[in-house]
């Protein structure tokens, strides 16, 4: 099949892909079949991704055919997934029958798979990446061969696989672990001073299950901070009239100022379900493509103020170029490949005007000033981190490459971003 022009770019418009053609099968065993015979191959997801990871000079296979949930568990608490699948339908998926994810990206329009293969995040000070919540991944490797990796295997591979950055295989089916459904409400602050968080930032991101900043960075403040709060942590208190110096939202607010708030997910302290609040948008409302860029940097919690003020610093050149910027913390974990392995992170993150040239200029001065902090990049959005300065920043990188040798040695799956990254050896000396 030849190449389809709607799936020629990313959702942004921002990156042109080389696939020599795009596949879109209907069953695993036709995976099977097309790995197996293809030089290069790559899964191609929602397209959210940013830069080149996804990218193949080969064979593109959408899985967007396969988006079916294949089991739930009710006695472990689990349920199973084809490789297509996307937030917003699985979630509806597991309301109904009483289950619910620990937590949830801003969009629900992207594929579990591919959010999980980027530790991609929500925000909370004990919520892990959305990849912590996997349990097992069924995986067809270069050879076209099935196979399944487990955290019952007691080997600790599935560290290494969870956050696969598309380097393993075609994932065609993953495991996640459920808790019970639960519902929440959302409060909108406005106006907290950059200040407050100097000795108040686990104050202010204690205050919900989820609680995320932005700022345009025209001042040093944020001009929105949303409070997500479970029932049982207070969902209630939607009317406290003021939070660290901001103050209470009385109307529906769009984290891009000046923006209509009809695409965002419910406010005014008004409680529903998990998943009609964890996201900042709604289902019902599908993204607009091609308006904006996105890079992100995640650095240790206890430095979070002190890179806060370096970019503060730098807000001059920033604003100019900025839709929003929003400031999330993420909890540690254990997955080789996660920003915020071995470290409570929080990430800073920029949405971004579509001027590819003007931000590709910026970003080195946005990764010099953060580099006193050990900042780390999402693997999916737009950075300039060199190889030798990125690559330290991952003590099990070297383990991550010794399964991607054994499972891909002919590396079908690489390309030059992953090359680039992740296939060249690591410094073993310097350690984050």
């Amino acid at each position: 099949m030849r190449k389809d022009p709607t799936y020629d770019r990313n959702w942004a418009g921002n990156y042109e892909y080389r696939a020599s053609e795009i596949v879109f099968p209907e069953s695993v065993e036709e995976i099977q079949e097309r790995v197996a015979r293809s030089r290069r191959v790559k899964a191609l997801g929602s397209r959210h991704s940013f830069n080149g990871i996804a990218d193949t000079d080969g064979t593109m296979l959408s899985l967007e055919r396969l988006d079916r949930v294949v089991a739930l568990d009710r006695t472990n608490g689990r349920v199973k997934v084809e490789g297509g699948i996307r937030y917003g339908e699985l979630c509806a998926y597991l309301d109904e029958r009483g289950y619910a994810l620990p937590n949830l990206a801003s969009l629900p329009h992207i594929t579990v798979a591919g959010a999980c293969a980027t530790a991609t995040h929500g925000s909370g000070d004990l919520n892990g990446n959305l990849a912590t919540s996997v349990h097992a991944l069924d995986i067809v490797t270069a050879d076209g061969e099935k196979i399944a990796i487990s955290r019952d295997d007691g080997d600790g591979t599935l560290a290494g696989a969870a956050v696969g950055l598309g380097c393993l295989g075609i994932v065609t089916a993953i495991t996640l672990n459920v808790i019970p459904a639960f519902r929440m409400s959302q409060t909108v602050y406005e106006g907290l001073p950059l200040a407050a968080l100097e000795d108040g930032l686990d104050a202010v991101f204690s205050a919900g299950y989820s609680v995320s900043l932005f700022t345009d960075w025209r001042e040093a403040s944020f001009n929105q901070v949303w409070i997500k709060r479970t029932e049982t942590d207070g969902a209630h208190r939607w009317d406290e009239p003021s939070f660290h110096g901001a103050t209470r939202a009385t109307a529906r607010k769009h984290p891009v100022p000046g923006l209509s708030a009809d695409p965002c997910s419910e406010q005014l302290g008004i409680v529903g379900k998990w998943y009609e609040r964890l996201p900042h948008f709604r289902l019902n409302f599908t993204p607009s493509a091609g308006e904006e860029l996105q890079s992100e940097y995640f650095v240790p919690r206890a430095a979070a103020y002190d890179a806060l003020c370096a970019i503060e610093r730098l807000r001059t050149r920033i604003a100019p170029l900025l839709y929003v910027s929003e400031i999330r913390t993420v909890a540690a974990d254990e997955l080789w490949m996660s920003p915020s392995y071995g470290r409570d992170s929080v990430g800073i993150h920029f949405t971004w005007n579509p001027d590819q040239e003007a931000v590709s200029g910026l970003l080195p001065l946005i990764e010099e000033a953060l580099e006193p902090y050990r900042a780390r990049p999402h693997w999916a959005k737009l950075f300039v981190m060199p190889p030798d300065k990125l690559r330290p920043h991952y003590a099990r990188l070297p383990d991550f490459e010794r399964l991607v040798a054994r499972l891909d040695p002919d590396g079908k799956f690489r390309n030059g971003y992953t090359v680039r990254y992740l296939t060249e050896g690591a410094d073993p000396g310097r350690r984050d």
